[in-house]
């Protein structure tokens, strides 16, 4: 090949490359990928204790050659790529899984069981999609260190730990992720759901999920004897009669059209038939769009749990403890647009959707507020034949969290490989200028 012909035909490969992935691109890096989402499948970490789980990254993005540390907030773990001046993107990934027994049937089934942090012994399962969202991180970091004539600037992987517990974030952050390595001028994260086909991603401009609250009350009231009532005051129908109330919020309280959602997950009270107990306790998950609602929201709780306990004669009002919470999740609106047509061309249009908010909550918003442009989008995960069955008949198939929960990671894997690239050579071939223009408009 002449030296005129060679030069052209790089400057067309770095070209194409600029322009974004290919399903086929992925292909190089898919074993190694696959092979490691089998791996942290069958082997979960719950919530802060992600350890091995961050160093077997480590371990993978020290051999590709970013350079790695390790130990940031907790288990965290930040990988730096450094190619020449230019924009610095952050892509992230969770570590952690969830107290779930797992009931997929696949051959990898996850059979771990460990203590937790209150002592009991629990079944561990990668239900949320994690283990997916880590191995396409690995193939989209191998094909980016490999295509550096396709991008410019400094990439950045990073590793969160404890996002099922929304605390993950807020530690990295408070242990330097921003000031310890440069901040990024933007940051991206994907999320694998059963509620799109594999093979698509969707896109949501503006919010593109909810504020979460936890909220834990302890109704305490005067216990005796279950054959007299009379001499009691009765938390658990106290708590009965507060869930009850506590319903009444959404349908009556916030604005026809708002979004809210208070559910009670647990309850907890009592330790035998004939014995009514001295309190009663219950832990709360609410949902919200908007901040106004979410402050009404937590405020009718408050009320609705203390005029009960006072209704019923209680002997002193109810504990009401806010105990972890998150904001919701902002997309720049700009931004997700710009990165609409790289995912097309890699994907193909009819492959790229757009979606609505969703009610699902995350620690992905605390990097947001820092002043980063965010883009966080959804990857399909369902099987497409069952999520079209399950529509015909109107059901749905095994969500998040689910035991039953289980991607079709082939074709869900490459496509995050494939998408993750994307949109990261796109964004490392914008200016700095431009990315610094979106973060200067404010989150409404």
């Amino acid at each position: 090949m002449t030296s005129f012909r060679l030069l052209l035909f790089t400057l067309v490969s770095a070209f194409a490359f600029a322009q974004g992935a290919s399903l086929k691109e992925a292909e190089s890096v898919y074993p190694d990928a696959h092979s490691f989402y089998l791996d942290l499948h069958q082997h979960p970490e719950l919530s802060g204790h992600e350890t091995q789980t961050a160093s077997k990254l480590a371990g993978k993005l020290k051999t590709a050659g970013y350079e790695v540390t390790e130990g940031v907030g907790g288990a965290g773990m930040v990988a730096v790529l450094k190619n020449g001046s230019g924009p610095t993107i952050m892509l992230r990934t969770e570590l952690d899984a969830l107290p779930v027994e797992e009931n997929t049937g696949l051959p990898y089934a996850s059979k771990v069981r460990v203590k937790d942090d209150a002592g009991r012994e629990v079944s561990v399962m990668h239900a949320c999609g994690h283990d997916v969202h880590m191995a396409s991180l690995l193939g989209a970091a191998e094909l980016m260190a490999r295509s550096r004539n396709s991008w410019h600037g400094t990439l950045i992987l990073i590793g969160q730990p404890a996002e099922e517990t929304i605390n993950g974030a807020e530690g990295m952050l408070r242990d330097g992720l921003f000031t310890r390595f440069p901040k990024p001028d933007a940051i991206v994260a994907l999320h694998v759901g059963n509620e799109l086909p594999a093979g698509t991603v969707s896109i949501t401009p503006g919010i593109y999920n909810t504020n979460s609250d936890s909220v834990r009350i302890t109704i305490y009231g005067r216990g005796g004897h279950g054959a007299s009532p009379h001499t009691t005051v009765d938390p658990i129908v106290i708590a009965a009669r507060t869930i009850l109330s506590l319903q009444t919020i959404a349908s009556r309280e916030v604005k026809p059209g708002e979004m809210a959602i208070v559910t009670v997950g647990y309850i907890r009270a009592g330790t035998k038939n004939n014995i009514i107990p001295d309190q009663a306790e219950m832990g709360l998950t609410v949902r919200t769009y908007k901040q106004d609602v979410r402050k009404q929201v937590l405020g009718a709780i408050a009320r609705i749990a203390k005029g009960e306990a006072e209704a019923a004669g209680a002997p002193r009002a109810p504990a009401v403890d806010h105990f972890e919470g998150t904001d919701a999740v902002y997309n720049q609106p700009e931004l997700a647009e710009r990165l609409r047509a790289p995912l097309e061309t890699a994907l193909g249009k009819d492959h790229v959707v757009s979606a609505g908010p969703i009610t699902p909550s995350e620690d992905f918003s605390y990097f947001v507020e820092q002043g980063v442009p965010g883009f966080y989008f959804s990857l399909g995960g369902a099987d497409p034949q069952k999520l079209a069955e399950a529509k015909a008949n109107g059901s749905h198939l095994p969500s998040n969290h689910s035991p039953l929960f289980a991607p079709d990671v082939d074709p869900a894997l490459r496509t995050g490989i494939t998408a993750e690239v994307a949109v990261l050579r796109n964004l490392l071939n914008a200016s700095p200028e431009e990315l610094h223009r979106l973060a200067a408009k404010p989150q409404p």
